[in-house]
């Protein structure tokens, strides 16, 4: 099949890790960016990006995986420059910007394509409902990254639809496409040369003996925002008692906070006191690329709202361990239970128990994080039957290897980034026929943006008069060469100079105004159509500085001069 491309809507913060707070979503971007660089099917890649700075970063990191394919910058401020390459990926869901960027010009010259991440913030919430009101059309696409996340996305969209016909009496029907393509893994720098010496020298390192089971658990250390540790310090403790073996669990992540530190390992110390703890600092990059092999079995019990596909529990199914996780979100699409490790039964509240939970987080009682971690205390995980997979892990070295093994294959058949970014340009690829075969969508006649109008237009009643092509101009008493060079180079009047007529042209309408007022689309004959709008906001722009004078014509009127007091006759 033919492959599609896309410019990569460029924010260092969406694809680039490291610094105090390392979050899920910034780890998939740039695995994402990593993979399409190196797999991508393509002649070249576009970035779509406003700094100089931040397109020579790309340029960087592409040239590290494949340095004979070449880079454009495509620069934000040009968004119909995007119909060069007929497709732009946003790092996130909210595409509305982007779209009504588009409105602009012609709305099939190039596809929209966003990806979810966490979707239970009221931004994100707020954008999924304009997917039915915002431009985006059948040639656009919001891919969810689970089957699960798909289908919390229909829901919030239908509550929107049902909102918008009970409101105005027609249903609009949402066009864009809502594809499910997984996040991937490079799953060969899981392989490493000399697995066997890492695992004895990381044990050795963190004091961890040759016959200890040493269960890992990879992501942030807290307890409102991703996973409650409660249930996994219970189980772990029951299956250690009842088989015996010794087991450590290393915690690879970080804490947002000292009180959040101590809370999580006082609850470790009380609920979990046969099994060693050892917590390191998972933003190290030695760290993340290396623990793996120290571990017997991985474990995430995720069960947050934040979540919605969950990348660790791959990242250990190609480094050959078992998993057990949560039978929670996106995990139900990549672990089998039973196969690849166990998936842990999870219970919630019945729906309509969080009425009151959705309005305080609304008007504002409840922040985020309040809002999350309480949905997360009425959501359950099965002590019991968790306790027994570990116990089954624990007991069977045999199982591990057969588990291990059978996700390492999982994760190389299905998510490694050569799959995931196969299926991402197969995605553009379509989304580029559909758009090759609507019917050409121009500029509207109207506003681009309805809320967002020409503001010249919208806030035309405010001044006395505007400025059209009858309107005459003139010279002021003022008007010399010295004045029009200083005012180009007065702070309080070039703060916008980009926007303006340039010097020279300047120069050039008062030369021509020299022999004499004249009306504006005279004054402007000779310059082209793109440059108009910056000749006519120039000129009122010279008006405020003294340098010309605009006279009404016959068909517009200005305010009466004042009567001069009879004192000043």
């Amino acid at each position: 099949m033919s492959r599609g491309n896309a410019a990569i809507d460029y924010y260092p913060a969406a694809f680039v890790t490291g610094g105090e707070r390392l979050m899920g979503r910034e780890a998939a971007g740039e695995g994402f960016l990593s993979g399409f660089l190196r797999y991508a099917d393509v002649d070249r890649f576009y970035c779509f990006t406003g700094q100089q700075a931040e397109f020579d970063q790309f340029a960087a990191a592409g040239r590290t995986h494949r340095p004979n394919v070449p880079h454009t910058w495509l620069a934000r401020r040009e968004p119909a420059s995007l119909a060069t390459v007929g497709c732009l990926y946003h790092p996130d869901p909210v595409l509305r910007n982007r779209a009504w960027e588009r409105r602009h010009f012609d709305e099939t010259a190039y596809s929209l394509c966003g990806v979810t991440h966490t979707i239970c913030t009221a931004a994100v919430m707020d954008a999924v409902g304009a997917l039915a009101t915002d431009p985006l059309y059948e040639w656009d696409a919001l891919v969810s990254t689970s089957t699960v996340v798909k289908a919390s996305i229909e829901r919030i969209l239908g509550n929107w639809l049902d909102y918008l016909a009970e409101r105005i009496g027609i249903r609009p029907a949402a066009t864009i496409e809502l594809p499910i393509i997984p996040l991937g893994v490079d799953c060969a720098a899981f392989d490493h040369p000399r697995a066997d010496d890492v695992r004895r020298e990381l044990r050795t390192e963190l004091g961890i003996g040759a016959d200890e089971i040493v269960v890992l658990y990879l992501g942030r250390l807290v307890f409102h925002a991703k996973a409650h540790p409660l249930p996994m310090f219970l189980a772990l403790e029951r299956a250690a008692r009842e088989t015996g073996k010794p087991v450590t669990l290393v915690q690879a992540g970080w804490f947002p906070s000292a009180a959040i530190e101590a809370e999580f390992k006082a609850c470790g110390q009380a609920a979990c006191p046969s099994v060693k703890k050892i917590y390191i600092d998972g933003r190290r990059a030695d760290y993340r690329r290396r623990i793996w092999h120290a571990a017997d079995l991985f474990v995430s019990l995720a069960d947050n709202i934040q979540e919605t596909f969950g990348l660790s529990p791959i990242e250990a199914m190609a480094a050959g361990l078992p998993v057990v996780v949560s039978d929670w979100d996106g995990y139900r699409d990549t672990v089998r239970d039973g196969v690849d490790g166990f998936r842990i039964p999870t219970i919630m509240a019945p729906a309509g128990a969080g009425v009151d939970l959705a309005l305080r987080y609304a008007v504002g009682d409840d922040d985020y994080d309040r809002y999350i971690g309480t949905v997360s205390l009425c959501t359950a995980i099965d002590v019991d039957r968790c306790s027994a997979a570990f116990a089954r892990l624990f007991a069977s070295h045999s199982l591990r290897r057969t588990m291990g093994a059978a996700g390492r294959e999982q994760a190389r058949l299905r998510f490694d980034w050569r799959h995931v970014v196969r299926a991402y340009q197969e995605l553009w690829y379509e989304l580029a026929q559909r758009r090759s075969h609507a019917a050409r969508r121009q500029r509207p006649t109207g506003p681009a943006n309805p809320l967002r109008e020409d503001p010249f237009s919208l806030f035309s009643t405010y001044p006395s008069m505007q400025l059209d092509g009858q309107s005459m101009v003139s010279l002021t008493a003022s008007t010399c060469q010295p004045r029009l060079e200083a005012l180009y180079r007065m702070p309080m009047m070039n703060f916008s100079a980009a926007l303006l007529g340039g010097e020279d042209e300047s120069r050039a309408m008062l030369s021509l105004l020299g022999d004499g007022p004249r009306p504006v689309d005279e004054l402007l004959a000779t310059s082209g159509a793109e440059r108009r709008r910056y000749l006519e906001r120039t000129i009122v722009w010279l008006a405020k500085a003294g340098m010309v004078s605009i006279s009404p014509h016959a068909g517009q009127t200005m305010p009466a001069e004042p009567t001069p007091a009879s004192g000043d006759r």
